[in-house]
């Protein structure tokens, strides 16, 4: 892996963390196109670990009201943060299920990159659901239960590559009664816990490939670039929430996916 290959992944996982456009597929697809079939497990620690640098800044006031809320006296002006930290627990059960039981029923998905092309239109037609069923919506409120678990269910499907986490669990949480940003906000605090399940599975790993020393400039570079590209990702979707534009991300899911399965399907790539 050449560092220019290094800056490119590290833009990627940054951005697609968070945009609804799907990283795993992403960076799936990239890798083939450049030739990089395996970035090494070393660098994937260090890009997920800035991708949840910068989701942790980015929400670092709601995060430090949840860890007051868990402490003693456990003040009431802390209860909405309390039930925050369980509907986060509960949102996060079905990605566990699914990762620790059926991971490997998935993992062929990764090496087809006309399957991964084609996860990506589905994305792309997940994020046009809103827009769509939008007259049999009730009004909104903030997240509950019932939006929680939708939210959890979503994320576990974004298993496969190319589904995305953020649009599955934001679709979701509008689809079951939440408000936009309520959903989006709970999307990205979810995202927490599951960028760091990630690097804990990949920390049993790196003892035994090692780190290349020589490639640390490398590693610390595509960190850097996904630490700041994933608070631009953050802020983009964010604000195309807010604006009742977040199906916008969906035609570049269908340009993404048509393209990519013709480069793969007919193309230079091969499936």
């Amino acid at each position: 892996m050449t560092l220019l290959q290094a800056l490119i992944l590290g833009l990627v996982q940054g951005l697609t963390e968070f945009l609804p456009v799907s990283s795993s597929g992403h960076l799936v697809l990239i890798q083939k196109v450049m030739g990089v079939e395996d970035q090494g497990i070393t660098f994937e620690i260090f890009v997920h670990f800035a991708t949840l640098l910068s989701v942790v800044i980015y929400f670092w006031k709601v995060l430090w009201k949840m860890v007051l809320a868990i402490l003693p006296p456990f003040k009431p002006e802390y209860a909405r943060e309390r039930k925050m930290i369980g509907l986060l627990a509960l949102a996060t059960v079905p990605a566990v299920v699914v990762g620790l039981g059926f991971k490997d029923s998935f993992e062929q998905a990764y090496e087809s990159p006309v399957m991964v092309s084609l996860l990506l239109l589905v994305t792309g037609t997940i994020l046009f659901l809103p827009r769509v069923l939008a007259r049999f919506k009730k009004d909104p409120s903030e997240v509950k239960v019932k939006s929680a678990l939708a939210m959890g269910i979503g994320q576990a499907f974004a298993i496969l590559p190319g589904v995305s986490r953020s649009g599955s669990t934001i679709v979701a949480g509008m689809l079951s009664g939440a408000k936009s940003e309520d959903a989006a906000e709970f999307s990205f605090l979810m995202a927490i816990p599951a960028i760091a399940g990630a690097m804990v599975l990949a920390l049993k790993d790196i003892a035994a490939e090692g780190i290349d020393t020589g490639l640390l400039t490398h590693y610390i570079a595509g960190g850097v670039v996904a630490f700041l590209s994933g608070l631009v990702a953050i802020y983009s979707v964010l604000a195309a929430v807010r604006r009742g534009r977040f199906e916008w991300f969906a035609y570049y899911c269908f340009l993404a996916g048509i393209g990519f399965f013709l480069w793969f399907r007919y193309g230079v790539g091969s499936a």
